[in-house]
């Protein structure tokens, strides 16, 4: 495998003496996965504060570090880099989007006042989203990243590709940046790939929040079947009118084709795993991508800062190898993963290996968990979840048979 790009010396620390693991075993048709890595995300800084808000109360001698910053993801490079799995990966350089590229999902109005608050200096664009120097650069690069990761696929020179970015992206509308989202790396992607001529494109979301942007972009399609499992958190404000309840389903041809599925707090392991089979997989089956993108953040975890779920490591690895199924299944393979949150400096770091084991259908797991145990119950995810079905069916025109 080829090795990775090197990171700033603030970034890493300095390898373990020891001898790296031998490559775990691959299952018949397996295959590594590509990361797509650029340290130029690194750059963006998003403050200081009360957790996101950027407030200074006068009476803390401790401030936040905004839950967005730059060291949660360069565990989650060191991780890919250093642990277990690192043998099973191929790094591939990043690059910066070009402005004309952004059109493909964004409005020309919502690019010019991203450039005139670059321009400015720093601008808090929305709550808790912070543009200061640097972020217009990072952000840059992190829609390039995911472009290429997608191109890549798209090229035929590989079938998994992973694109390790931020800042986040799937908050950001067409015209609105959100939830620390400026631009929507997975909805540039999604657009890339129905430009070079894919017909169909189902894209899945369990970063703990709605993938709202994603959703906005493609509300109107029946090419692009977007679901999102996210905690039942509803309307944030200005920026993110949506709800992500389950009746905000899409418009015109594109009725039907988005999926919301707002789980109660803490549903767990147990809980996801009986949404991806009772809601998710039939949902897809009856689609027929011919391409999948899987949209991830650790922030459903079990100790994220940001969110209320209960997933562990388990959770995650059991969904990852969901996702790689039905990637087989449907669409030859194809399979781009885009990362968004995950704030638990070293538990989201964890959890992103567990996802990409599973993705790489491991059949043992490379890292334990150091600290799984987390007591739940799945009675009451399960009710929801089945109501949720039964709306579907009365619903949703090509779900009808569920």
């Amino acid at each position: 495998m080829s090795t990775p790009p090197t990171t700033s010396s603030s970034s890493s620390s300095s390898s373990s003496s020891s001898s790296p693991p031998p490559p775990p075993h691959l299952g018949h048709g397996d295959a590594a996965l590509d990361v797509f890595w650029d340290e130029g995300m690194l750059g963006h800084d998003a403050g200081a504060g009360v957790f996101d808000t950027g407030a200074d109360p006068g009476f803390l001698d401790v401030l936040d570090r905004h839950p967005e910053n730059a060291d949660r993801v360069r565990n989650m490079l060191s991780v890919l880099r250093r642990g277990p799995i690192a043998p099973l990966l191929s790094w591939r350089p990043g690059r910066p989007a070009a402005v004309s590229e952004l059109l493909s999902f964004h409005t020309p109005e919502y690019i010019e006042e991203l450039v005139q608050a670059n321009a400015a200096g720093s601008k808090e664009l929305c709550a808790g989203t912070f543009m200061n120097p640097g972020s217009w650069g990072a952000a840059l690069i992190s829609a390039g990243t995911t472009l290429s990761a997608m191109k890549h696929i798209l090229d035929g020179r590989g079938k998994l590709a992973y694109a390790l970015v931020r800042p986040p992206g799937h908050h950001a509308q067409p015209s609105q940046a959100d939830g620390y989202c400026f631009l929507n790396n997975a909805g540039l992607a999604i657009q890339l790939a129905l430009d070079s001529g894919c017909r169909k494109v189902a894209v899945l979301d369990i970063d703990v929040h709605y993938g709202n942007g994603t959703a906005e972009g493609f509300y109107r399609s029946d090419n692009v079947l977007t679901i999102s499992i996210h905690m039942n958190h509803g309307s944030w404000g200005p920026s993110h009118p949506q709800s992500g309840s389950i009746d905000e389903v899409g418009e015109g041809n594109g009725f039907g084709y988005n999926l919301n599925i707002p789980l109660p707090n803490g549903s767990g392991d147990e809980g996801y795993s009986y949404t991806m089979n009772e809601l998710v997989l039939p949902a897809i089956d009856k689609f027929g991508p011919e391409l999948i993108v899987f949209v991830i953040g650790q922030d459903s975890s079990a100790f994220d800062p940001n969110g209320r779920q209960c997933l562990t490591m388990d959770g995650y690895k059991e969904i990852g190898r969901t996702v790689r199924k039905m990637a087989d299944k449907h669409a030859h393979g194809r399979l781009l993963i885009v990362q968004e949150g995950g704030y638990h400096l070293t538990y989201s770091a964890y959890c992103l290996h567990a996802t990409l084991e599973g993705v790489l259908n491991l059949s043992t797991p490379l890292l334990a968990d150091p600290i799984a145990y987390y007591p739940e119950d799945k009675a009451f995810t399960v009710k929801v979840v089945d109501a949720i079905k039964r709306y579907w069916i009365e619903s949703i025109p090509f779900l009808k048979e569920l």
